[in-house]
């Protein structure tokens, strides 16, 4: 599958010069301000929206309806659908799916009040990872803010923390040019969630379309342009070759910034090039192919045991997009200690030494900038003899490789995810709630391609899976999407199934049924002598089987006996349609490798099923440092 790339910097400049160079068709004519916001919209290329209707936004769901009425395709296709979700917070989490699978801006649609603060989570969520968005408010007129009217929430205070920017329109004048710099704002950079705060009375405001036009972010603008015109010179390229040329063992550490900023061919050519091994973050899985042999999958918390101890082993490392967070990097000063030289890639200045120390760095556009270092190593001839380290990886990813208990009565999570995987081959669209559900997917599914990997990474956000599915499953229409999801996390937004058969779409679902809060419960069993405070669901009621069928599920399984798995997995997804399955699984079943906080990789508890170089007990553990 092809997927649509978002725009640098470089293409935003273009895009700009182009709207200000061609005339827009549609300057000059008379528009209300909700048909100037849709006219945006379609400018911007957005094809769907996500979002839940109500008073203070109805003149623009009304401006939609009438545009996809008058631009109608062939066949009845609407060129911008509205996407009505059960809540605005899946509506977030659709927008979020969508932007990650596609790489273009997701956009929200939500009325004023509850409508805006149920997006408060998700736009979080997506600033903690840098996912573009733009969400679209209503609010009530501008002559009633402040004074508690039906509705009123004040959105800048609610959003504005947890958004990269908010707008508050009041200027109907300056409408126009506020959307459009929505855009720029939340695809450039380092991207993120961007919120127009729009009161009725601006939507309902007639005035004449430019079809051009931003709003002056100068020192916005400035920091975009540093970055894009920081190339690296011959000097600097030296350097680094310098520090690799002097090592044996380099090691290559991406994280979500290779995905956020499409650089991951950039990144491969030159990994397989010079030969350098790869491990990833979680949000960075997709920059490498797993199947590769140089590639050593994610490291961190739970991270695979054979490349976490690369991590120890290697001398150079080289950060690239990855910002040394508390879940790889729990303690830094024991974060790969044997390494005399630490890269970083960066397009966030702040992120360069921020946590640990850097002998290198550079802030600038990944992709141009991992071009110019190849370039470089390509021009000089500079050839490299790992031979020896790669001998070393291939030993660490056999020694240290996923095992768990393979004869077991009770279903294990991992066989069914090997199960999967057996059929999807790393070309499925993998999205996953939160808790222990999301590191098994993490960990036992491939991934050839980047933008394959759905997940909450720094909020960890239950009730994710369902909702981003939604949202990946159109951005690639034909493509195999599955949300692995646990039956606590699936709770959080368990009303959008309903979504998924309401638009037919062909999303398969499964549910790792643990009867409870695996990954916290994990934890009790550990540190809090088995005490289950308020994480054992086993008393619950919840029949998910029926549920799906209830909300149009024409297949909807429970599978619970280990003779039947392969079986039933490959039922579920050769299903034409939207297909559920629930999975009994050993509730016993833990998440290993672990490496606990305040503990450094050669710490990493391994559990019974995989070895480990130093036996580690979790007595060693703090406890109430929790996850």
């Amino acid at each position: 599958m092809q997927y649509q790339l978002a725009d640098t910097s470089n293409n935003m400049n273009q895009i700009v010069r182009n709207m200000t160079a061609i005339t827009h068709p549609l300057a000059g004519s008379a528009m209300s301000g909700s048909e100037i916001i849709v006219q945006v919209l379609a400018d911007q290329g957005v094809d769907v929206i996500f979002g839940y209707s109500g008073g203070a936004i109805l003149p623009t769901y009304d401006a939609v309806f009438r545009y996809n009425a008058e631009q109608k395709e062939p066949g009845g296709k609407e060129p911008m659908p509205l996407i009505v979700p059960a809540n605005e917070q899946g509506a977030g989490f659709m927008a979020a799916g969508y932007a990650r699978a596609s790489g273009q801006v997701g956009v929200v649609m939500v009325t004023s009040g509850p409508g805006a603060t149920n997006t408060v989570t998700p736009v979080r969520d997506c600033m903690a990872d840098s996912t573009p968005i733009v969400v679209i408010c209503g609010q009530v007129p501008t002559h009633a803010i402040g004074t508690d009217a039906f509705q009123e929430a004040p959105v800048n205070s609610c959003l504005g923390p947890v958004a990269k920017h908010t707008f508050l329109v009041t200027d109907p004048e300056k409408l126009e040019s506020t959307i459009r710099t929505a855009f720029e704002i939340a695809r450039t950079g380092r991207p993120g969630p961007v919120v127009v705060d729009l009161p009725k009375d601006v939507q309902n405001w007639n005035g004449i379309f430019k079809g051009e036009g931003l709003l002056p972010v100068p020192g916005y603008r400035q920091r975009l342009h540093a970055a894009r015109d920081n190339m690296l010179d011959d000097a600097k390229c030296a350097s680094f070759f310098g520090m690799l040329e002097a090592s044996k063992r380099p090691l290559i550490y991406a994280g979500g910034g290779v995905i956020n900023g499409n650089a991951t061919e950039e990144l491969r050519q030159l990994a397989d090039h010079f030969d350098i091994p790869v491990t990833t973050t979680l949000m960075g899985i997709g920059a490498v192919d797993t199947t590769r042999p140089l590639s050593l999958h994610m490291l961190g918390m739970h991270g695979l045991a054979s490349a976490n101890y690369a991590v120890d082993d290697c001398d150079f490392l080289i950060a690239i997009g990855a910002r040394f967070d508390d879940r790889v990097a729990g303690v830094p000063e024991k974060f790969a200690p044997n390494a005399r030289n630490i890269a970083q890639f960066d397009i966030d200045p702040s992120e360069i030494g921020k946590v640990k120390a850097v002998d290198w760095s550079h802030v600038g556009v990944l992709r141009q900038d991992l071009q110019a270092i190849y370039d470089y190593g390509i021009r000089h001839r500079i050839s490299l003899d790992f031979h020896t380290w790669h001998d070393e990886i291939v030993a660490l990813k056999k020694t240290y490789r996923l095992n768990y208990d393979r004869q077991s009565d009770l279903v294990q999570p991992y066989a069914v995810i090997e199960a999967i995987n057996d059929i999807t081959r790393g070309e499925a669209i993998i999205s996953t709630g939160v808790g222990q559900h999301q590191m098994w997917a993490a960990q036992y599914f491939d991934y050839k391609h980047a933008r394959l990997w759905l997940t909450s990474g720094s909020m960890g956000t239950m009730g994710f899976g369902l909702p981003a599915a939604i949202g990946a499953q159109f951005a690639a229409a034909n493509h195999l999407v599955i949300d692995v999801d646990g039956d606590a996390s699936i709770r959080m937004n368990l009303g959008e199934l309903e979504t998924a058969t309401t638009y037919e779409l062909p999303i398969k679902v499964l549910v790792l049924n643990n009867y409870g809060d695996g990954m916290v419960r994990q934890w009790q069993k550990l540190f809090y002598e088995g005490r289950m405070s308020a994480s054992d669901k086993s008393l619950r009621k919840k029949d998910f089987v029926k549920t799906a069928q209830a909300d149009g599920f024409q297949y909807a399984e429970r599978l619970d006996d280990n003779s039947q798995l392969k079986k039933v997995v490959r039922e579920w997804l050769e299903f034409a349609g939207p297909a559920f399955l629930e999975v009994i699984i050993d509730p016993d079943a833990g998440v290993y490798p672990m490496v606990g906080p305040g503990l450094s990789y050669d710490q990493m508890i391994t559990g019974d099923f995989i070895p480990n170089r130093v036996k580690t007990s979790e007595e060693d553990i703090d406890g109430s440092s929790m996850f």
